[in-house]
């Protein structure tokens, strides 16, 4: 339940904390959602998705584990989602998609987008559950926190054989560690069937996606070691991310 005031010209949501994202077994499967939305819809798309998908989804079986913007992309908004197996993936989202909350303000959310079919599925890249030590979600007014995120993707060889991935993503985390940062999770393409096709991910995709948190200041030295790892990892492309936690991002 929640509503929405207005502060000093500032659009403020009262809510009721989420636990249901903090009491099950961890995700195991992940998807990295990238919208490119209508020029100046982001903060629509956001007010709305705070305000009415969060624990609706988290209600049906699935975790809503950040929502972020990319300050250098104006018309992008990204967030990540976990389940707990593909079992559950395949369950929680036709409850979600054919449910009432969808029904309500599916339509005002798909009116912000031009493209939302940029989608990784992904699978922890080693045995450190991913996103294991978020902070709960905040109750009251939220603020956006502000703080800036790091999310990696190396593009692999498409024939690329799964242990050799996760080898490359121990390396990057490795080094990102050593540069002072905390690897808030270290993933590699999940290659299962898609076990609902109405959402297409990007099947093609052979990465290893990394979330870091930089200590203060060093952004800049941070991204530029995870785009030069030299010859021990074989990377096709990289793309580095900085992103910026909405008010009612998990992940900050």
């Amino acid at each position: 339940m929640s509503s929405v005031f207005s502060r000093n010209g500032r659009i403020v949501m009262i809510q009721v904390s989420s636990k249901a994202a903090s009491n099950h077994a961890p995700d195991t499967v992940f998807e990295l959602r990238r919208y490119r939305l209508k020029p100046g819809q982001r903060d629509t798309l956001i007010a709305l998705f705070d305000a009415e998908f969060v624990e609706s989804q988290e209600a049906v079986g699935m975790s809503v584990i950040g929502q972020l913007r990319d300050p250098h992309e104006p018309d992008q908004f990204v967030w990540f989602r976990g389940f707990a197996d593909h079992a559950a993936r395949a369950a929680a989202l036709p409850r979600f998609y054919s449910g009432s909350v969808w029904a309500e303000h599916g339509p005002a959310a798909n009116a912000t987008m031009i493209d939302s079919d940029d989608v990784l599925m992904l699978k922890s890249a080693g045995r450190v559950p991913p996103f294991a030590d978020l902070p709960p979600r905040p109750a009251g007014a939220f603020p956006d926190e502000g703080s800036i995120l790091l999310q990696a993707t190396h593009h692999l060889p498409p024939d690329l054989s799964e242990d050799a991935a996760r080898q490359s993503a121990a390396a990057i985390a490795a080094l990102a560690q050593a540069a002072g940062a905390a690897v808030l999770a270290s993933l590699v393409s999940d290659h299962s069937a898609n076990g609902f096709p109405r959402l297409p991910v990007r099947a093609e995709a052979n990465v290893v996606v990394t979330v870091i948190r930089p200590s203060r200041g060093p952004f800049d030295a941070v991204a530029a070691l995870l785009k030069d790892l030299g010859a021990d990892v074989p990377v096709l492309s990289v793309e580095i991310a900085r992103l910026m936690p909405t008010a009612r991002s998990r992940l900050r």
